[in-house]
């Protein structure tokens, strides 16, 4: 199924699309040019027509409960809205139900870094995860994490209007 979802700020979001999507965003991480993702699932982000951003869900265990995510976007395109970030988040923790997401990055990656932190997110920095020469960080976002995000504000407020209807 194929589905756009008009969001603010001029972005729309694709669904749907998982392989354009999840190939877009490969190429615009180094580390995953040449592998790409394999099976996922994949939310696209458009300005005027254009992909400008994407983000990539994969290695789902329902087991445990925990997903791994992967985002890109073209340098400059100012992708990363609330909006986007509720719907980043939405796909784990209330579709598949997840209780943890999992981000790898690169330790050298300081604007991811700093989203991450701002989000709520665990570090877990391990010697040598980008190669023999590049260290890298284990991010975690707990379900409860994201629950009490400034960035998750608006599903609380309408959970808390929900509960006292």
């Amino acid at each position: 199924m194929h589905t756009i979802v008009r969001g603010v700020n001029m972005l729309d979001y694709v669904f749907g699309h998982d392989e354009i999507v999840a190939s877009f965003v490969a190429s615009l991480i180094p580390e995953c040019r040449a592998r790409g993702f394999g099976k996922c699932r994949a939310m696209g982000v458009v300005r005027d027509s254009e992909l400008i951003g994407g983000v990539v869900w994969r290695n789902w265990c329902p087991e445990v409960g925990t997903i791994e995510v992967s985002g890109a976007a073209l340098p400059g395109t100012n992708w990363l809205s609330r909006r986007t970030l509720q719907l980043v988040y939405e796909y784990p923790f209330y579709q598949c139900n997840c209780h943890m997401v999992i981000q790898t990055t690169m330790a050298d990656n300081e604007a991811a870094l700093i989203v991450k932190a701002k989000i709520g997110f665990t570090f877990y920095t391990i010697k040598h995860l980008g190669g023999p020469d590049r260290d890298g960080v284990l991010a975690t976002l707990t379900r409860d994490q994201w629950e009490n995000s400034k960035f998750n504000i608006n599903r609380k407020r309408a959970e808390e209007q929900k509960e006292a209807a």
